[in-house]
């Protein structure tokens, strides 16, 4: 299929050829008739694309803070190569999508094939889209009028939280495309509204719909508002324009009326007065996009809509509202049609996007119907017969692209394969790297007896699935870590990796690391203390990493790491484990524990891993204590040496071992040989970390 993506790099938009997305559970798979270009928001990405990197950084302080700390702790080209994959990400452009249903996933009802619907879906011929964010179309309203479903519930969000009345004057700042459709709103709900803007053909159009209509540049606004309100003040600003100064929201503050009202919808400068504030107890609020729901993973992917009597407005009842206004002739929006492009001529919308004074410029797409768009794509010619180490990769996240990829080159492994959800960030990955195919169908990879290697790069509730999967496909399996998220997975891996004969190997690259075997290979087999500590960096509560049933937690999902590494170390096995966390009453997901590990060979263990630390200190750092002498390592940058003779210290750029796992690894899957971390490994360092949070309930040691 055909998608419209931007460079994030160079601003370039380009059509592309991607595969069509599957439908997902929870989900239904949509082909596109029309898709609105929302010419604000587009153009602010377009312009923000093609600025050069000074400009960037100044428009992004805070990113340019965090590189400077990732310089300081890990080096100046390691960063580099991060910013620089970063830039290079597609970016999909659209959010306003029409078209009709061609699939329906499990667990939804309310829509069947066939279906008319409008989504926040993007510029692409076949969209996937999760049901709380996608509503039927009432018959009477056509498909170029619905496509302005989406932007329109921006507005009537604003509105929402600025809770107008009969007969209130309310200011609209800005009359692009989404200010006229509030102003419209606002004059179907009986307020006395007055459209600002620069623009005097969007004046006349509003005038048309009772819009009291003016141009800063004809005079004083305020004035304006105070004179038409007999000096009382407007009792609502809803600002939907976007510029970067502060002044519009100085001149909102002035006109309102005492205990007035501003909302925000677009983007402005916000430097606020505290005297034009406190003088009239003004309230300004900003609004979150579509409405409640906007940005929750329970509502917009998991499906889980609010209750109608505590939260009667959500981001799809918002949708259904507007259809419903566009269907009752409250909110006319054919008059703000400027154009309707065929897809393949987009250049005539973004080509010109800068500059352009169009109000509404819709894509159309081709009526042919498809039931079964293709879900894989052929990008080259390239033949992997009697080829061995020919792999497939799922996942396309930032592992993939900046660690897994990266370390893979020169590795002498053949490209097929890469899978993702969506279709372009595999699609760039495999252009960049020289994959043959992309596809959002892993399970096509799993079918083509070419592979023979899969790396699974996905969230970690899919590891342990995926790896039966493929074993049970006679694939060698390379899973990013943890293998597993409980027990009852774990046996499942084991049973299907016994089964198949197929090596599996675990992300645990730190044991790979030149710093890791230098220490390895100084300590001998005596037991050790080994004192391992990650600052692991504070990650927000609602990201997946802390869902127990997605992430399984960090402890789980990351700190098993340092326990492979103390058990690489010492060479002996987890026989017990304690751990105790942060705070009064810590949950089965924290980030900030110690784990105390008891060896079979009498070394012990202590892994910190905390996440309430600075983000300029090293992120890890490791000391061993053994036989009168102490070894120290340093960010995987620099280790030392106390007592040993014949070494003092080792230097050398980050290295956490992923080029070594990674080649190690194609030279087994080609020329055979032993696992490289054998299987009695794995699954003592699965174990160690469900102990551990076992041991956190329980409040003891518990044995493996």
């Amino acid at each position: 299929m055909k998608q419209i993506i931007q460079s994030f790099k160079t601003g370039a938009t380009i059509l592309e050829e991607v595969p069509a997305p599957q439908v997902k559970r929870g989900a239904v798979l949509i082909q596109t008739t029309r898709s609105l270009v929302s010419l604000g928001t587009e153009r602010m990405l377009v312009e923000f694309g093609k600025s050069n990197l000074i400009s960037k950084a100044r428009q992004q302080p805070d990113k340019v803070k965090q590189v400077l700390d990732k310089i300081k702790t890990e080096g100046l080209v390691p960063t580099l190569e991060a910013v620089f994959n970063k830039l290079g990400e597609p970016l999909p452009l659209g959010y306003c999508n029409v078209g009709r249903v061609i699939a329906v996933g499990e667990g939804v009802s309310e829509f069947k094939v066939g279906d008319r619907v409008a989504s926040n879906g993007q510029h692409a011929e076949f969209v996937c889209i999760p049901k709380n964010l996608v509503a039927h179309i009432p018959d009477g309203v056509s498909d170029d009028e619905a496509v302005f479903t989406v932007i329109g519930s921006i507005g009537l969000q604003g509105i929402r939280l600025l809770n107008p009345t009969l007969g209130e004057t309310i200011v609209v700042v800005g009359l692009g495309l989404i200010g006229l459709l509030t102003a419209q709103l606002l004059v179907a709900n009986g307020c006395r509204v007055v459209g600002v803007d620069i623009d005097e053909s969007k004046l006349e159009l509003s005038k048309q719909w009772g819009v009291i209509p003016f141009n800063p540049k004809s005079g004083d606004v305020v004035k304006f508002v105070e004179g038409i309100t007999g000096g009382i003040g407007a009792d609502g600003v809803l600002i939907t324009a976007s510029a970067k100064t502060d002044e519009i929201v100085s001149q909102a503050a002035r006109m309102s009326r005492k205990r007035g009202r501003i909302v925000l919808v677009g983007v402005i400068g916000l430097n606020l007065s505290r005297a034009e504030f406190y003088e009239k107890e003004l309230s300004f609020q900003v609004s979150c996009s579509y409405g409640p729901g906007r940005y929750d993973e329970d509502y917009e992917n998991r499906g889980n809509d609010y209750p109608l009597a505590f939260v009667r407005w959500t981001e799809k009842r918002n949708f259904e509202a507007i259809l419903q206004a566009i269907s009752s002739k409250k909110l006319v929006v054919n008059k703000m049609i400027t154009e309707i492009v065929p897809l393949e001529s987009y250049q005539t919308i973004y080509g010109e996007i800068g500059s352009s004074k169009s109000i509404a410029s819709i894509l159309s797409y081709k009526e042919q119907h498809i039931e079964n768009p293709s879900n894989t794509i052929q990008l080259k010619e390239a033949s992997f017969k009697e080829a061995k180490g020919v792999i497939g990769i799922v996942g396309a996240g930032n592992f993939t692209k900046m660690t897994m990829l990266p370390a893979l080159k020169g590795s002498g492994a053949h490209y097929k394969y890469i899978a993702s959800q969506g279709g372009v960030s595999g699609t760039a990955m495999a252009q960049k790297y020289g994959f043959s195919h992309s596809t959002t169908n892993y399970k096509e990879i799993l079918a083509d007896q070419e592979v023979d290697l899969l790396l699974i790069t996905t969230r970690h509730n899919l590891h342990a699935s995926m790896s039966v999967e493929s074993l049970r496909a006679g694939k060698h399996v390379f899973v990013e870590k943890p293998l597993a998220l409980n027990t009852d997975e774990l046996e499942c891996v084991i049973e299907a990796q016994q089964a198949s004969g197929k090596t599996i190997t675990v992300g645990f690259n730190r044991r790979f690391s030149p710093h890791a075997e230098k220490m390895k290979s100084l300590l001998g087999s005596a037991p050790m203390n080994v004192i391992a500590t990650m600052n692991a960096g504070f990650i927000p509560a609602n990201v997946w990493i802390h869902d127990l049933k997605v992430g399984g937690g960090r402890i789980v999902g990351e700190a098993c790491h340092f326990i492979d590494l103390i058990t690489f170390l010492t060479g002996s096995k987890v026989k017990a484990v304690c751990m105790n966390a942060m705070g009064i009453n810590p949950e089965e997901n924290t980030d900030n524990a110690t784990i105390l590990l008891q060896y079979e060979n009498g070394s012990t263990g202590v892994i910190n891993y905390f996440s309430n630390g600075s983000k300029a200190y090293a992120k890890e750092r490791v000391e061993v204590y053994s036989q009168e002498r102490t070894l120290v390592m340093d960010n995987f940058r620099k280790t030392e040496g106390f007592g040993f003779k014949g070494f003092s210290k080792l230097k050398t750029s980050l290295d956490k071992g992923h080029k070594n796992q990674f080649h190690s690894l194609i030279n087994r899957i080609q020329n055979g040989g032993a696992p490289l971390i054998s299987m009695e490994d794995l699954i003592n360092t699965s174990k160690a970390s469900f102990a551990a949070i076992e041991s956190l309930k329980t409040g003891s040691w518990v044995k493996i």
